[in-house]
């Protein structure tokens, strides 16, 4: 196809993929102007008697979820057009192709970039349940990747996913066998932890570079998937650390009692092995996962939604520093605040002790706020090793709204309970 023609009002720039059932191309949106990602029904598809019409509801069904899923690791959809010879969807395009590259024994990512990727994708895949969305078709080919060297990531493709706000939105039969759990394979009533088998068997297959299932024919794969338990992760590859091994064995357990009951129990265990040390991580680097549970587990972003939680993650600096590093010091003007995200620290003022800081506590903040012109009050040093989180003055002020008024209301909430402290040290003089 010339880079002249169109699709809609779309200019085609050129195929970037194409599978048995649709094209993708790049393609540029000059209203919007940006480039995206089509992806058009082959026409002859859409013709075939038995599964034209299901192709279509396929892409209604994705169609249907336009601005409706705003999380950094979901790829936006923004358009779509169903005619009786033509339908395509136009979502955002990422460039970094997808995981199917790296599932290859030959091509295996290195383990922290993996728990990466697949953490990302619990929090995405929660976000989208509790918009009441399973995806249902979780595989390796429908997670993109932002850059090929890095672990951004985007979920595409939620065609076949199950609405549980609207029974008529459920398309029966479809997934990839492979990837498909127990309960699916059964056509038995899913939710989250369909997905979570799903994805427990993308991590399988990233660890490994193997299926956990294969079969000589349709039925026998969907036979050895509804019965049958898979070779242990560290039989097929004895590197892979035991924690990993068994994240994924309980992720893909066949009984539903027995599998991970909700994303936030598999994200949980995901970031733990990062913490214990399961793998091998540089000194002083904090992954993006470990960042990310960390924040969540602090009682002052209890009110951050994952979104905003994401975009702290990208816009804070964290270090690991050592006992009696000086963390602030009195006098000095400054225009970040901080975070205690593990260890303890002391607020000392003219070289007496003010108050002991824990994990969660913030400080620094009143600098920005002063007329003062942000000069610290009180100095600040670890009394243990710690993680310490900073975010400058600026990086808030270009946060999105929401989040800069969580920021604010948080602080007045420290603000309150310091307040009441002090009265209640005064009172009892």
């Amino acid at each position: 196809m010339s880079t002249a023609q169109k699709i809609g009002k779309y200019e085609i720039r050129r195929l970037i993929g194409e599978g048995a059932t649709s094209r993708v191309y790049l393609a540029y949106d000059s209203f919007a102007q940006r480039e995206v990602a089509l992806k058009q029904i082959h026409p002859h598809m859409l013709n075939d008697p038995e599964r034209g019409r299901l192709y279509r509801h396929l892409l209604m069904n994705e169609a249907s979820l336009a601005g409706k899923l705003n999380h950094p690791h979901i790829a936006q959809i923004y358009d779509a057009s169903v005619e009786d010879d033509d339908a395509y969807v136009v979502m955002e395009y990422v460039p970094g192709g997808t995981l199917e590259a790296f599932t290859r024994p030959d091509r295996l990512l290195p383990f922290p970039r993996i728990v990466e990727i697949i953490f990302k994708c619990t929090r995405a895949l929660d976000y989208a349940f509790h918009h009441g969305i399973t995806h249902r078709d979780i595989k390796p080919a429908n997670i993109l990747l932002v850059d090929p060297d890095g672990q951004d990531i985007k979920l595409s493709d939620f065609g076949a996913a199950f609405h549980s706000a609207s029974d008529a939105t459920q398309v029966l039969g479809v997934g990839s066998p492979a990837y498909m759990s127990p309960q699916q394979i059964r056509e038995m009533p899913v939710d989250q932890r369909t997905d979570i088998y799903s994805l427990g068997v993308v991590m399988y297959q990233l660890l490994t570079g193997k299926l956990p299932f294969e079969g000589e024919t349709h039925y026998s794969l969907l036979y050895r998937i509804a019965n049958e338990s898979p070779p242990p992760v560290t039989e097929l590859r004895p590197e892979v650390p035991e924690a990993l091994s068994l994240i994924v064995q309980r992720a893909m357990e066949k009984e539903l009692d027995q599998r991970y009951q909700d994303w936030s129990d598999f994200s949980h265990d995901l970031a733990q092995a990062f913490r214990n040390r399961a793998l091998t991580i540089e000194a002083l680097a904090i992954p993006e996962t470990e960042r990310f549970q960390r924040l969540r587990e602090l009682n002052f972003f209890r009110e951050f939604s994952d979104v905003e939680l994401w975009e702290i993650v990208g816009f804070s600096k964290w270090e690991r520093v050592e006992t009696g590093a000086l963390l602030m010091r009195e006098g000095d003007t400054g225009d970040h605040f901080c975070f205690l995200a593990d260890g303890e620290a002391k607020v000392k003022k003219r070289g007496k002790l003010l108050n002991m800081l824990g994990v969660g506590d913030c400080f620094g903040e009143m600098a920005l706020f002063s007329a003062g012109g942000g000069v610290r009050s009180a100095s600040v040093e670890s009394a243990t090793p710690a993680s310490v989180v900073r975010i400058s003055a600026g990086a808030l002020q270009r946060a999105s709204d929401t989040c800069r008024m969580h920021f604010y209301k948080a602080f007045l909430e420290v603000l309150s309970t310091r307040l009441s402290l002090a009265n209640t040290r005064i009172a009892s003089v």
